[in-house]
């Protein structure tokens, strides 16, 4: 990886130019800035931060991220637990995926279908599963409602949507189970009312509808809970990875370009951006993966009528590799999925182009829409496709909330608070395995490239089976 470093007033930037990998990078940069973007052209002026790690600091609890997770921790320690943190972002606060997500807070925990869940943890563990994930989409919604966040937040729901007619009875069976086994009120909506109500276009073969969905401004979701977080008493550096982990005693070490932070408790809240080398608990025990994102031109009358693209409502197909998208509130098109397996410019510009002709594909009423920003980001898998809420092995000073599977808007900012309230001392009450279990380690760990490659090619083969 080539870097260049750019010297500002009292502070050197390190700036990778080429590719990144968090599996083999020791840290994702020191002070870049957030990633161009539709979400970063719209969300205004960033809001204030601490700046790096001035001197040496001492506190009770040290958090290492500044996305969803870390300053939700935060706000909650000091506002629930009269805890003050320090919060410390090796870059600047949301500038990982908790500002370059595609929006859609929804209920959604792991990777794991509802049948599954019955079947592997018995009905009563899936129903607090369930009840859990809705939750996660209440945390953002009452945050909003008090004026915590303010985010664009949109009542929506969630469209799950057969890409295949073969798909569409499943989508059925999973409503009924969930008015039967959960009493929610899902919904199976047959092809010509997702034609008539909702979109039109190919691959819209009947759908699963949740009403419990919400659609955001992420960046202003970070950024204002980067407000809140400070205004509470936290205090929240940007530009300050941890570069050296060490214990003295019972207390940890984190030392950064600028100056250590002892603590006698540590947060890991970096997902998709976690060093291997950060703790041992965190090696083999991750796979980020690339996810990418186009956002088109607005649709003009003609192409939106054509498209009959009039819901408001959070997108998903039932592809393994799934495709999300949502009309934006100015009539853009917000189209992601999974990006390639390495990050360089020549697999971006692939992706922006394939991602378009995928747009197309489902919508062949835009044949002419033309792509105005795009943008990428790495999501975190784990060995269980699951997210992990808990400590290291041995270490009850250490927590972690990691593992979002690609859904962690909702959930990343619920997932702060559980942390929160662990680190308090409360019980919690009866757990889910995303709560009570720690992070498994993936068998052959050095060969995860390499089974990602095989992961992906026998889910496209799923996918285009009828």
């Amino acid at each position: 990886m080539i870097t260049v470093a750019l010297v500002l007033p009292s502070l050197s930037i390190r700036t990778p130019m080429a590719a990144y990998d968090p599996l083999t990078a020791r840290m994702p940069g020191t002070g870049l800035d957030h990633l161009p973007s539709y979400w970063t052209a719209t969300a205004g002026t960033p809001p204030e931060d601490d700046g790096p790690v001035p001197a040496p600091l001492d506190i009770g609890v040290a958090i290492i991220g500044g996305g969803y997770t870390g300053l939700s921790c935060a706000h909650a320690l000091a506002t629930r637990h009269g805890i003050r943190a320090v919060v410390l972002e090796a870059n600047r606060p949301g500038w990982g995926c908790s500002g370059r997500n595609g929006g859609f807070a929804r209920a959604a925990i792991g990777r794991y279908s509802y049948a599954e869940m019955i079947a592997k943890w018995g009905l009563p563990t899936a129903r607090r599963w369930f009840g859990e994930s809705l939750a996660a989409v209440d945390t953002v919604r009452q945050l909003a409602r008090d004026g915590t966040i303010v985010c664009d937040l949109a009542e929506t729901g969630h469209l799950k949507i057969a890409h295949r007619a073969s798909r569409a009875a499943a989508l059925s069976r999973e409503a009924e189970l969930l008015q039967r086994d959960f009493e929610y009120p899902a919904e199976f909506l047959p092809a010509d009312r997702v034609r008539d109500e909702h979109i039109g276009g190919a691959e819209a073969y009947g759908a699963l509808r949740f009403p419990d969905a919400l659609a955001v401004h992420p960046l202003k979701l970070a950024w204002t809970l980067l407000d809140a977080a400070r205004g509470a008493g936290a205090r929240v550096h940007s530009a300050s990875p941890v570069i050296e982990w060490t214990r003295a005693g019972a207390t940890h070490v984190l030392r950064t370009p600028h100056g250590t932070v002892r603590a006698g408790k540590v947060v890991i809240a970096t997902n998709g951006y976690t060093p291997e080398h950060l703790f041992p608990c965190l090696e083999g025990a991750t796979l980020p993966v690339l996810s990418h994102i186009i956002v088109t031109r607005p649709m003009s009358p003609r192409e939106k009528e054509a498209s009959r693209f009039v819901t408001q409502h959070v997108l998903t197909d039932t592809r393994r590799l799934l495709y999300y998208w949502r009309r934006l509130p100015d009539d853009r098109i917000l189209f992601g999925g999974r990006g390639l397996i390495t990050e360089s410019p020549a697999n971006h510009a692939r992706q922006r182009a394939f991602l378009l002709a995928e747009l197309k594909r489902k919508l062949p009423a835009l044949s002419e829409i033309e792509v105005e920003h795009d943008w990428w980001g790495w999501v975190c898998l784990t060995a269980d496709f699951l997210p992990h809420v808990y400590h290291a092995d041995g270490d009850a000073t250490v927590h972690y909330a990691l593992g979002y599977q690609g859904s962690g808007v909702a959930y990343g900012v619920h997932a702060g608070r559980l942390l929160a309230q662990r680190i308090a001392g409360e019980d919690g009450g009866p757990g889910i395995p995303a709560t009570s279990t720690p992070l498994p380690r993936f068998p052959a760990a050095s060969l995860r490239r390499i089974g990602q490659r095989a992961m992906y090619l026998w889910y496209r083969h799923l996918d285009n089976r009828n």
